[in-house]
């Protein structure tokens, strides 16, 4: 299964995928969009991640996607605008028609640190771990890296339940 993990963002939209074969993950690629249009025009920029993560996801071509949650700031409009831009990073995967799971920062940090309360830091270097040797584009990339890795974990989790669930009728 090939999995595309999204961390979203107006600034910085990053991606990342990787290929899971049972307990085995595969780094694919990586990368961050960059909205367009600098400070102005909200809808040219977000039109510009749209236009930047279907070129990703035509590019690669996985079969599941996963988002991370966003925290709420202090500031409403900063939070309304990344969530427009989350919009964006749900909308495009269910556009190629894909399931689309969604975590929240703490659930991705625990399962790919062990520690719900990580520093971004952390995550970088355990998803670099992860994949040895893989250039990582950007903080942003690791995040959305180490979403697809959350992800791939709970598809694995879900789909031993059901076996269980299957065998115990």
């Amino acid at each position: 299964m090939r999995v595309i993990g999204i961390d979203p963002g107006l600034r910085n939209l990053g991606w990342g995928v990787i290929d899971v074969a049972g307990s085995r993950l595969t780094h694919v690629a990586n990368g961050i969009c960059h909205s367009d249009g600098g400070e102005g025009d909200l809808a040219v920029r977000l039109l510009s991640l749209h236009l930047q993560l279907t070129e990703v996801l035509r590019a690669w071509r996985p079969e599941s996607a996963a988002v991370e949650h966003t925290f709420v700031n202090k500031d409403a409009v900063a939070t309304l605008k990344l969530g427009q831009a989350r919009g964006i990073a749900l909308l495009v995967p269910a556009q190629f028609g894909l399931s689309v799971g969604e975590y929240a920062p703490n659930a991705v940090k625990k399962t790919v640190v062990g520690v719900g309360h990580a520093a971004k830091v952390q995550v970088d270097h355990m998803v670099k771990l992860q994949f040895p040797g893989v250039k990582v584009a950007g903080p942003d990339a690791a995040d959305a890296l180490a979403v697809a890795i959350c992800h791939a974990h709970h598809v694995q989790s879900a789909g031993r339940l059901q076996a269980a669930l299957r065998a115990a009728e």
